[in-house]
């Protein structure tokens, strides 16, 4: 299945949590913030979140700096 994660196409298994995809993609989710289609998704709600074929997933990672 195929969904978009920050504009890039990205190959998931059918019934992979949001929780698991960023997992296997993401170095770290410490200090991250997703949203699907648009929408923001609390992190309390990522290991029930199941995104389907074509959802779009935008992912911002907060960056500390002076």
């Amino acid at each position: 299945m195929r969904i978009f994660i920050n504009q890039s196409e990205t190959e998931i298994n059918g019934g992979e949590s949001l929780a698991g995809i960023l997992a296997r993609t993401l170095p770290s989710t410490e200090g991250v913030a997703v949203a699907i289609n648009n929408r923001v998704v609390p992190r309390a709600q990522w290991a029930d979140t199941y995104p389907t074929e074509g959802t779009k997933v935008t992912v911002i990672t907060a960056v500390c700096g002076g």
